[in-house]
């Protein structure tokens, strides 16, 4: 890469992504300060300590259960959790991570087939499109922190407990992206390659398998990466009603319980992160299977 190719790439990517990142930090250290003061000033004033504005700034970023932890003690927190505890301890972000993510990837692996499944039978058979689609839009305006609880009563009355219904939650926000993104993708075809596969005497087999399907494929990546997300958060939900102590919702409770506002937002934070490699993984691996099938994104 030449010296004026390197400029160019650092004015136009990298430099405005860095400007961003450096306002948002800015403007969370400014609030850390701004929320944390009043309790400060009132520590001050019960202990009879003078103090100056340095004193405050420096203090507010240094509480043990500030209302808004500064990014440097999130970073902190997560570097301790993660690097300085076994990863076999309850007390691991790892551990908590990994609780998380088996549910995630187990209801994402349900919903994807679950959601593939719907589309195919909606496009190919007109009765069940009357009768699927305006169900499956409306099972997603009821809230999940409604029927949460009882997914996992209900299970729990058979003996199921643990992973599935966690796992069955983030089913039921994960089919529904895939089911329409499918949709969409297998009727893409245009209808002049739909006429050319029928002058050909093609049966509805073949018109699936070499026009409907591999068109859907660019859909269905897209889908996926919307879906992976939000089974992460169905997940995380699953974890609340429960009072589970693994994974990451039980890191929220317990730190919502005591107060613990750095481990709230380490956990939040780590959230974050688990959910955009998941995106990236899907990302790259949509990237090599549409070259390898000679879609141009």
């Amino acid at each position: 890469m030449s010296e004026n190719t390197f400029i160019n790439y650092f004015k136009n990517s990298f430099l405005p992504i860095l400007s961003i990142v450096i306002t948002i930090f800015a403007i969370w250290y400014i609030f850390t300060v701004y929320l944390n003061s009043s309790k400060q000033i009132d520590a001050y004033e019960r202990k009879k300590i003078d103090w100056e504005f340095s004193d405050l700034v420096r203090d507010t970023m240094s509480q043990k259960k500030p209302l808004l932890p500064a990014p440097h003690q999130i970073v902190s927190e997560m570097w301790k959790t993660i690097f300085m505890i076994k990863v076999t301890s309850k007390k691991s972000l790892i551990f908590h991570s990994y609780v998380t993510l088996s549910s995630t990837l187990l209801g994402f692996a349900i919903g994807t087939i679950l959601g593939i499944i719907l589309a195919v039978s909606i496009v190919e058979n007109k009765a069940m499109d009357a009768s699927l689609m305006p169900w499956i839009i409306a099972s997603q305006t009821i809230p999940i922190l409604a029927i949460a609880p009882m997914i996992i009563i209900i299970l729990n009355a058979f003996g199921l407990s643990g992973l599935l219904p966690k796992a069955l939650i983030s089913t039921y926000l994960s089919f529904f992206p895939i089911a329409v993104g499918m949709v969409k993708g297998l009727r893409s075809p245009e209808i002049s390659y739909l006429d050319l596969m029928h002058t050909y005497n093609s049966s509805r087999l073949n018109v699936f398998w070499k026009l409907r399907l591999p068109s859907s494929v660019p859909y269905l990546f897209a889908s996926m990466k919307v879906a992976i997300a939000i089974s992460l958060v169905g997940a995380i939900v699953g974890e609340l009603p429960t009072g589970a102590v693994a994974g990451l919702g039980a890191r929220l409770l317990t730190g919502s319980y005591f107060g613990l506002t750095i481990q709230i937002w380490s956990a939040l934070v780590m959230a974050a992160i688990l959910a955009g490699t998941l995106i990236f993984i899907l990302n790259f691996i949509s990237r090599i299977t549409l070259k390898r099938m000679g879609v141009q994104e």
